[in-house]
């Protein structure tokens, strides 16, 4: 994988923050193990005091805001705290759903290890808004506006409407295959079929926030390559 520079990331920079287009495959913050490169590394390379205000996993694209200093670090932090950043992210789903402003509100448990479950006993609070943008046969693109902020919960929420991510194997999202959408697709001979996308299919699209008190911002991030590809694809033969 070759390794970005941060400059070509930004999508918006001032005396305080940054924000960055997220690439997959990448942590925001080191992981435990150590040695492996992360968006946090990037950043330092670029401004010393770089801290990284919230988390994406590591296979999500998208807005990812980096403060330079302390301040802007809690000023960022507590507006998460209070709610106050809205988020919309895009995700490519299993099946055909009209989602309508549909409210998932199912408190999520983090049992540690990467790992989460609903449980309505021990879980902390979690809501999350989906509404369906675009309607392919065996697809749909749906807008998540997650209200709170757990792991993995636009994730699970939509598992739990039966509306998987595509490629998210752990909550159940098949990848999508070429030959499953395009008519008369033939593999060669002892070649074996990959996935249009090599991943699970969200990004963190839109974020916007106050970068001071009388000054709110909406930051954008466009489409990287393999989920540009994967929409153009199902627009082509899954229309």
């Amino acid at each position: 994988m070759k390794i970005p520079k941060i400059k070509d990331l930004i999508l918006f920079e001032n005396d305080d923050l940054f924000v960055v287009n997220k690439p997959a495959f990448i942590s925001s913050l080191d992981e435990r193990e150590g040695g492996e490169l992360s968006i946090l590394r990037l950043a330092k390379q670029y401004v010393v005091d770089a801290q990284v205000c919230h988390r994406l996993d590591k296979e999500t694209s998208g807005c990812l805001i980096i403060a330079k200093n302390p301040e802007a670090y809690r000023s960022v932090s507590m507006q998460f705290e209070r709610r106050k950043v809205k988020k919309v992210y895009h995700a490519v789903v299993n099946g055909t759903h009209v989602f309508q402003d549909l409210k998932v509100d199912l408190p999520i448990l983090n049992l540690g290890n990467k790992n989460v479950s609903i449980s309505k006993q021990d879980g902390k609070p979690a809501e999350t808004i989906f509404n369906s943008i675009k309607y392919f046969r065996h697809y749909t693109l749906i807008k998540c506006q997650p209200v709170t902020g757990r792991m993995h919960q636009i994730r699970i929420h939509l598992a739990t409407q039966r509306a998987s991510i595509a490629g998210d194997d752990m909550y159940g999202g098949k990848p999508v295959f070429l030959s499953e959408i395009k008519r008369g697709y033939h593999l060669g001979k002892d070649q074996e079929e990959l996935p249009i996308m090599k991943r699970f299919a969200l990004h963190a699209k839109e974020l916007t926030f106050h970068i001071d008190p009388d000054t709110e911002i909406t930051v954008s991030a466009p489409y990287p390559k393999d989920f540009a590809t994967l929409l153009k694809q199902l627009e082509r033969f899954d229309s």
